[in-house]
């Protein structure tokens, strides 16, 4: 290896070896194996990143087996952190470039981790930059790349440069983009690639949001990943660069640069991966700086399956959506998914023969073949003023954003008494919540029971990760106090945390749903104008089920678990009837 390093190790010398180290790591394709390795040394490329790369083996068992061939060190400390001494005294640039770790062993050695212990530049680079010993060792790619970006911070090595080369201002062709490209290859360090940096590696995360805070000597980055707000490492100086970081992003959304007093909105077009992005971007202004807040919005292809929907609730919804007329409204706080599945129920509705038109705001996104307009206070461009203007285009579908007011919920209840499909959204805790909260909007009760026909409250909770979830016991005393039925044949998984679910336990979300359908007793009660006690007391006799039991059955699917379950649903009546 060492010869290798100063050039005079011969191909033939090198191809067997890694071969053989190849087919101990479990690689099947044996011709392919030696031709990817060969070209690799005729073009002069690393031949370990060409294996890896064409994903013959298994990178872990590949990197492992060839540290031991090698006898160099093996990664295998999964918590380890960047040393602050290191940190400092080590450039990222030269760190991020080169795809290498620096860490101390417990001998206070400095050790660097590589995934290619054949990349000569890289030794030459440590070389020129550090004058002590150095012991070099093996790690995966990922884990190399994740501690970087633990230790010194989304993208530092950007950062660093923007610093070296005097500041960070932006140009006017900067100033002037329409769409941004986030994975275009930008060499050039600025203020553009280092926000692109921001929001290529919330998109990876699968975040929803992105908000930036300012602090009273700092500034503080955190993402919105399966509802839960994560803090993000950050260069330790930028701080620096504050002011020229929103400026930034004020810029990509149209917003006025100058104007630091007021809050602003705007939307940002994005592509990464040929993928069109939409983000919503909100500023507002405090006593310590401008917060600006980011929504991510992907291009997404709606449907029932995504939803994760339980076959039972997917079969009424169905039926519900496939009525003639009637109101169908989604109640839940912000952020449980309700846009969503409004939109999977207009994309099962969206057939040639159907007009669809919505009112939303904003528009979150765009379904083809369906008419969507914006609401425009300034304009005098309203749900209610917008709506009645629906109702004379011959619509068959109507979605309403929300029903916020008297005037909006009785023009809705008009389309629906008319012939019209509406669906909507309201912001109550539960499904029978919604009906008190229309009468509470001065709607009269016999309008509500003669139009609406199902009221349909929705939470989110979080997936287990299948990679590293364990089975669990609770006490029998704790099941029956929050209601849970067990079977004696499921079993009931916890979260634990691993790599690929980045130590939370979860991945992803799912939607759970408690579905009040307004039967003729339930119109008659809600005629009647009866309290809410005895209305969610007949839904629960015609057989709703509650949030909490809708999750109840994910946890009994071992998709998610008994904590996620009772943090999302209603604290209300812990032993529900």
């Amino acid at each position: 290896i060492f010869s290798f390093r100063s050039g005079s190790l011969s191909k033939p010398m090198l191809t067997q070896p890694l071969y053989e180290v190849a087919q101990k790591s479990g690689c099947m394709d044996q011709e392919r194996c030696l031709t990817v390795i060969e070209q690799a040394l005729q073009h002069q490329d690393s031949p370990v990143t060409a294996i890896l790369d064409a994903k013959l083996v298994s990178e872990e068992q590949f990197l492992n087996q060839l540290s031991e061939f090698l006898e160099m060190p093996w990664w295998n400390d999964s918590e380890a952190q960047i040393p602050n001494e290191v940190r400092d005294s080590f450039p990222i640039k030269v760190a991020a470039r080169h795809a290498i770790l620096p860490m101390r062993n417990e001998h206070g050695e400095l050790m660097i981790y590589t995934s290619d212990p054949f990349d000569l530049m890289a030794h030459q680079a440590v070389a020129q930059v550090i004058d002590e010993e150095v012991q070099w060792g093996i790690a995966p790619r990922g884990k190399i790349l994740e501690c970087l970006r633990e230790g010194y911070g989304v993208g530092a090595d950007t950062f660093e440069q923007i610093l070296e080369g005097g500041g960070g201002s932006l140009t006017e062709e900067e100033s002037s983009e329409s769409v941004t490209i986030l994975d275009e290859d930008d060499t050039e360090a600025s203020i553009v690639r280092f926000v692109n940096q921001i929001i290529r590696e919330a998109l990876q995360q699968r975040a929803t949001d992105i908000h930036i805070e300012p602090l009273d000597e700092d500034i503080r980055i955190r993402y919105r990943i399966d509802g839960v707000l994560n803090e993000i490492p950050v260069p330790p100086k930028i701080k620096l660069l504050r002011a020229t970081l929103i400026s930034r992003l004020k810029i990509m959304s149209n917003l006025d640069i100058a104007e630091r007093r007021l809050p602003q909105d705007g939307r940002i077009n994005l592509e990464l991966e040929g993928q069109g992005i939409d983000v919503r971007v909100a500023t507002i202004p405090s006593i310590s700086g401008e917060s600006v807040s980011l929504r991510l919005l992907r291009q997404e292809k709606f449907d029932f399956e995504k939803l994760g929907i339980d076959a039972e609730d997917e079969r009424i919804i169905r039926e519900l959506i496939a009525l003639p007329n009637g109101i169908l409204l989604i109640t839940g706080p912000t952020g449980s998914g309700k846009s969503t599945s409004l939109y999977t129920f207009l994309s099962a509705l969206n057939t040639k023969d159907r007009r669809i038109v919505t009112i939303e705001d904003p528009v979150e996104y765009k379904l083809g073949g369906v008419v969507q307009i914006a609401v425009k206070p300034e304009i005098k461009l309203t749900f209610a003023s917008g709506l009645r203007s629906i109702l004379r285009g011959d619509p068959n579908v109507i979605m309403v954003g929300e029903m916020r007011d008297f005037e909006t919920a009785e023009t809705a209840i008009r389309a629906a008494l008319t012939g019209h499909l509406v669906f909507s959204t309201l912001h109550t805790n539960d499904a029978v919540g919604g009906i008190t909260r229309l009468i509470d909007l001065g709607l009269e009760p016999y309008l509500v029971a003669s139009s609406v026909r199902a009221f349909i409250a929705q939470r989110l909770v979080r997936v287990l990760c299948k990679s590293c979830r364990r089975p669990t016991k609770h006490s029998k005393e704790y099941l029956s106090k929050i209601g849970y039925e067990y079977q004696g044949s499921e079993i009931v998984y916890d979260a634990v945390g691993c790599p690929e679910c980045r130590q939370t336990g979860f991945t992803g979300r799912t939607a759970i749903y408690e579905i009040c359908h307004l039967s003729a007793k339930m119109q008659d009660l809600v005629t009647q104008n009866k309290p809410v006690g005895m209305l969610k007391s007949q839904a629960l006799k015609e057989g709703m089920q509650t949030l909490r039991r809708a999750g109840f059955r994910k946890v009994a699917r071992g998709m998610t678990t008994i904590e996620e379950v009772m943090r999302a649903t209603m604290v209300e009546g812990e032993k529900e009837e």
